[in-house]
């Protein structure tokens, strides 16, 4: 599947909008219930009473893998965000971060499950501009380069901006920051090493 056209500069745009909303930096980690409060969606997890026992049961002990998040609508406009709760910190964040998305996105949307694959919807192209705009959000293009480099590891990306290693490597690679930082560093060794005419 591909991104429709301009589609990935529309999201950087609208990661660094909604990050200067938030009074973040580009550098800076990205709290992604913070930015569910600033934009009036509350996340609840699994630990709610009133959710069925057995259920949570399920969810929580038997097969947690099974069930991230889901983004439920409300009527008559307005949504609310369940997750999982027993999640690593990690995909707890980047869970909330791609459900947020399909919000700024405002995509039209039944409720949307997400599990360890990603998140379910019939329309692949929504899943993907939610992911795109979830990885801007969490990284940003520009802070990737930066990261790039300073010579960051996927490890360090991953520690900064509190993703898992997947979510850094991945970011890393879209943002083609080390690409650019080997190119540059190579014109600068030719630069110094160059005689002088």
């Amino acid at each position: 599947m591909t991104l429709r056209r301009g589609f990935k500069k529309q999201a950087r745009e609208l990661a660094l909008e909604v990050r200067a909303e938030l009074g973040l930096p580009v550098f800076a980690p990205l709290d992604p219930w913070a930015l569910a409060e600033l934009y009036g969606i509350e996340v609840f997890d699994l630990s709610n009473p009133i959710l069925p026992p057995e259920s949570v049961r399920y969810l929580t002990e038997e097969r947690p893998h099974v069930f991230s998040a889901a983004l439920v609508p409300l009527q008559p406009s307005g949504a609310v965000i369940i997750e999982n709760h027993v999640h690593p910190p990690r995909r707890r964040r980047s869970t909330i971060a791609h459900e947020m998305a399909h919000v700024l996105l405002e995509h039209p949307f039944g409720p949307t499950l997400t599990d360890e694959n990603g998140c379910r919807s019939a329309v692949a192209e929504i899943e993907e501009e939610a992911a795109e705009l979830s990885g801007e959000l969490l990284i940003p293009t520009d802070a990737a380069r930066v990261a790039a480099f300073k010579g960051w590891s996927d490890h360090s990306v991953a520690n900064h901006f509190r993703v898992s290693v997947a979510m850094a490597t991945w970011r890393m690679n879209m943002s083609a920051g080390r690409r650019i930082a080997a190119r540059t560093r190579g014109k600068e060794e030719t630069a110094h090493y160059a005689t002088p005419a």
